[in-house]
């Protein structure tokens, strides 16, 4: 096995953006559900003009060439292939952090905050908050394909991200994971012990979403409304996963074949998962790195091959949460967590011994934090980090 880490850059073929062109244009619209909001799902109107617009006007070599003038990186760890995007800080202190992304993401989700991080001091910040980002792709997404041997489970994952930072030359470090990556980032100290310096979570989410409901009577304020907002999640909202986690290659297909169809079942969630109070998710999220993010996964065909790391993450964990006889592990480090707007957190379930020593709640922002309120997901990461340095 070798340890090697290699340069990569991004370089997709023109055939293929052509390609793209060409399927986005001879799309085979269906009728209108005769309803013009998104109670059935994305509205055809909205999707046609996001759709033209990227086909006819996003410029995805403009996002490439600015991805390509930050430093990424491929390995092998396992079997399995791993890509990365690796900056390191010009302040010499500074403390290495891995950040984890979700579905349906990839790094493209952190790219804002790449910059305040490295550099605070050019971005108006202390430079003593200064951090080595690292941001790898999950096994099944963007560059990080095929998927190996072992498959994809959350442990399997914390292992090769521990494996990862000691390539880099990082002995001592914070992890950060938001949706699935906050699953990752809370193995970590276990796989990694010594190592992790502490865990900072974000899109965490109330309960487990196939767990039963809860009852709202028993919070108060802001969590009764999210304890309601987890139950209509949990009745109207889960359908990707409930596919995902049973069907992925029926699903496959049509991702695999249809760019709008992938863009559909990107979008629905952005609009689903970003701040309450605005209305379209491409005005919560900024348009072309939305688009950005979707293209990746059109590219790399990660609607197919992230939707098979769904499945087995949801069947390891289905198996896990068979044989469970008691309370999960917890990290033995430090732990801090972001809750934002659009989040079903509840901190009674999530902490119910008041271990959690930092635990900060927004009333903007949502699901993709970095994407949507990036100088909020900073400032907490930087607060929470001052202690561990």
């Amino acid at each position: 096995m070798t340890n090697e880490i290699r340069p990569f850059r991004i370089d997709i073929p023109a055939t293929e953006l052509e390609d793209l062109r060409a399927r986005v244009s001879a799309t085979r619209w269906p009728s209108t559900a005769g309803v013009a909001d998104w109670s059935r799902g994305v509205p055809i109107e909205y999707l046609k003009e996001l759709a033209g617009y990227w086909a006819a006007e996003f410029d995805w070599r403009a996002q490439e060439a600015a991805l390509n003038e930050i430093p990424q990186f491929k390995t092998v760890i396992d079997g399995q292939t791993i890509h990365c995007f690796h900056v390191r800080s010009p302040e010499p202190d500074a403390l290495p952090i891995v950040l984890t992304h979700g579905w349906p993401s990839s790094p493209i989700e952190f790219m804002k905050i790449v910059g305040p991080l490295t550099d605070p001091r050019s971005h108006g910040g202390d430079p003593r908050d200064a951090f080595h980002v690292v941001l790898p792709s999950l096994p099944g997404y963007g560059f990080s394909n095929p998927i190996g041997d072992a498959g994809f489970n959350l442990f399997g994952v914390a292992r090769a991200w521990a494996e990862l930072m000691r390539r880099l030359g990082y002995e001592r470090y914070v992890a950060q994971g938001t949706d699935v990556g906050s699953g990752v980032a809370g193995m970590l100290p276990m796989v990694d012990p010594g190592h992790v310096a502490g865990v900072h979570l974000s899109g965490t989410g109330a309960a487990p979403p196939f767990g039963p409901p809860l009852e709202p009577d028993r919070f108060s304020g802001a969590d009764r409304a999210r304890a309601q907002k987890f139950n209509r999640f949990r009745e109207e909202g889960i359908g990707y996963l409930a596919l995902q986690s049973t069907r992925p290659q029926t699903l496959a297909y049509s991702l695999n074949d249809s760019p709008v169809g992938q863009l559909a079942w990107i979008v629905e969630k952005f609009h689903e998962w970003t701040d309450p109070a605005i209305e379209l998710p491409d005005a919560a999220v900024d348009r072309d790195q939305l688009l950005t993010n979707v293209s990746l996964f059109w590219f790399t065909g990660s609607g197919a091959t992230s939707a098979h790391a769904v499945y087995e993450g949801m069947q390891a964990w289905k198996a896990f949460a068979a044989t469970e006889s008691g309370p999960s592990p917890k990290p033995d480090v430090p732990v801090g967590v972001a809750v934002f707007a659009a989040d079903s957190t509840i901190r009674s379930l999530m902490d119910p011994d008041g271990d959690i020593g930092h635990w900060s709640e927004y009333d903007q922002g949502g699901h993709f934090a970095a994407m949507e309120v990036p100088e909020l997901l900073v400032g907490d990461i930087r607060l929470f980090s001052r202690s561990l340095r």
